[in-house]
């Protein structure tokens, strides 16, 4: 039997390099969920360690610091509260006597404890809701029945009344007249979430067609007494069970709010999409893809005032065909080139053309295909980028999946991951061919239920099983790599996620193409094309990837 430390078991400082890849949410890859010896207990001494009461001299020095921390945090978080939080405490009050009221007239039978949680996440509102969120898109964080059930979470929320929204504009807008700036804006949004509310309109002077991204009354506010009051809970939990804090929830949720409030401040949306559209402009790739114009000047850090793409979805065969000449397949290679272009653009191989992030959500709502045949990327909510040693991995795992080297797909995930243990890399690439084998049959099923010729109807519901077999697959790879030791960060289960929507889009447009081994797709990095007559290598995390000559073939020494 085969069988090969991790990489980064015997080096120090090895364990920081598991994980390179960074996100602009949440990058920590910790378990929340998982057990320990004691975790969870606690003591009647605060400053008793719940593994023994009694403490040196140093011990009880070192908790009265950490308790004082802990009361100077809290009196900070009092204070950026305020009224807020009783305000608040009011509210989720009601909104658990209401999920409870609801069970006592269904006669009361409980539903399965995620469900209940999902429900209550849904009443609670916009922090919760986006906790939720986070829950459903990290598999390697949380337990598979709650990262379905959360899935499920719904974003919809009354309209804001449109007499708010202008008195926001207005204010937003500051010395520029309302009406000088907007010659129509449409009552009816376009969409209203719990974060924030679109409009269509029409800019004055120009005639030209925009949105505008309205972040709701109040949001900011309960974001950051939710987050707040969340985080002093968990930091609380770990003082009095210090056990706790191998699980890392503090840092967890501390990532998570500091990403949430980004989310509320549409200044960064507006960079993302600034600095993408810079990379497509500088990469010569604006003739086959784009991203909507920000207006700066009209813009703030609660109204975000975009151009407005009117296209068909990529997974929409019939439609595409109706607005474009451009053949689908083509479309599909500009889409994917582009998105690679950008994830590599977003490290160190080119700082020039550098795209700085990549789209880290491109699910079928997000990719519009113009009347001109381009691709249009819409939504920055969600932005990442790569290190270029996890890229060096990721290339060998790209290349592996086209030859069928499962056992070098086995290593490259063993670096990319944290490995908590020694990896039987046979064991695991054999799990891993029956992955991919799953894969290929889910592949062949899309394809016919896919077909165009059934008409729209057909591929709406090919669209919809997407969604579910992008995580379940998910779900599926997460757990493979748990069985061997290796815990994925959630950062790179977002970026297989892009992997396995371009995956299903491939199987609806051109079933045919075959995405690494097709000379027209750009997936590797400057230099390690294919057909280069030289070889690379890189060495990393003890590992040492080399790509042969002979046409990009990839083995481990």
């Amino acid at each position: 039997m085969q069988r090969s430390s991790c990489p980064a078991r015997h080096r120090p400082g090895a364990a920081a390099r598991c994980k390179p890849v960074v996100l602009c949410r949440a990058s920590s890859s910790s378990n929340p969920w998982g057990t320990g010896n004691g975790a969870g207990t606690s003591t009647s001494n605060p400053f008793a360690s719940s593994s023994s009461q009694q403490l040196t001299p140093e011990q009880l020095q070192k908790r009265s610091k950490e308790l004082q921390e802990l009361l100077q945090e809290s009196l900070k978080i009092a204070m950026q509260t305020g009224p807020r939080g009783m305000f608040r405490s009011i509210q989720a009050g009601q909104a658990v006597a209401s999920l409870a009221q609801d069970y006592v007239l269904s006669g009361g039978r409980l539903d399965p404890p995620q469900v209940v949680l999902r429900k209550l996440f849904e009443r609670l509102g916009a922090t919760y809701i986006k906790l939720g969120q986070f829950i459903a898109s990290s598999p390697s964080l949380f337990p598979e029945e709650y990262v379905l059930e959360f899935q499920k979470c719904l974003d919809r929320t009354d309209p804001v009344p449109f007499a708010t929204i202008q008195r926001i504009l207005k204010q937003e807008l500051q010395q520029q007249p309302l009406e000088s700036v907007f010659s129509y804006i449409d009552p009816q949004p376009l969409a209203s979430a719990s974060v924030a509310q679109v409009h269509s309109a029409v800019l004055a002077g120009s005639g030209k067609e925009v949105v505008i991204k309205v972040l709701r009354p109040g949001t900011e506010d309960v974001l950051l007494t939710d987050l707040n009051f969340l985080y002093l809970f968990t930091r609380v939990l770990e003082f009095i069970a210090p056990e706790l804090n191998r699980l890392s929830v503090g840092n967890i949720l501390s990532d998570i709010k500091a990403s949430m409030m980004d989310e509320v401040d549409f200044t960064k949306e507006a960079y993302h999409l600034q600095t993408f559209n810079d990379f497509l402009d500088k990469r010569g790739l604006r003739g086959v893809a784009t991203a909507p114009y920000v207006y700066r000047q009209f813009s703030s850090k609660r109204v975000l005032v975009m151009e407005r793409l009117s296209g068909v979805p990529l997974t929409d065969l019939a439609s595409i065909r109706a607005v474009t000449s451009k053949d689908p397949e083509g479309v599909l290679i500009s889409a994917l080139n582009t998105w690679f272009a950008s994830v590599l653009g977003a490290d160190t191989f080119h700082a020039d053309v550098h795209a700085d992030t990549f789209h880290a959500d491109v699910h079928a709502g997000n990719l519009l295909v113009l009347p001109d045949g381009r691709v249009g990327f819409i939504d920055f909510g969600i932005v990442g980028s790569i290190s270029p040693v996890t890229w060096k991995a990721m290339e060998a795992l790209l290349a592996s999946l086209a030859v069928g080297d499962y056992d070098t797909m086995a290593r490259a995930l063993a670096t990319i991951g944290a490995c908590s243990e020694d990896v039987d890399y046979s064991a695991f690439a054999r799990d891993l061919q029956s992955f991919f084998s799953e894969l290929e049959s889910l592949n062949s099923s899309l394809v016919v239920t896919g077909d165009p010729s059934a008409g729209f109807s057909s591929m709406a519901a090919s669209v919809e099983v997407d969604q579910a077999q992008v995580n379940r697959l998910l779900l599926d790879l997460v757990a493979i790599g748990e069985r061997h030791g290796i815990r994925f960060p959630r950062e790179f289960g977002l970026f297989v996620k892009q992997l396995l929507y371009f995956d299903r889009y491939t199987r609806i447009l051109a079933p045919e193409l075959r995405v690494f081994d097709d000379a027209r797709v750009n997936w590797r990095a400057p230099g390690n094309s294919p057909g280069s007559s030289s070889s690379a290598s890189s060495s990393f995390d003890g590992t040492e990837i080399r790509m042969s000559s002979s046409g990009g073939g990839y083995s481990y020494n």
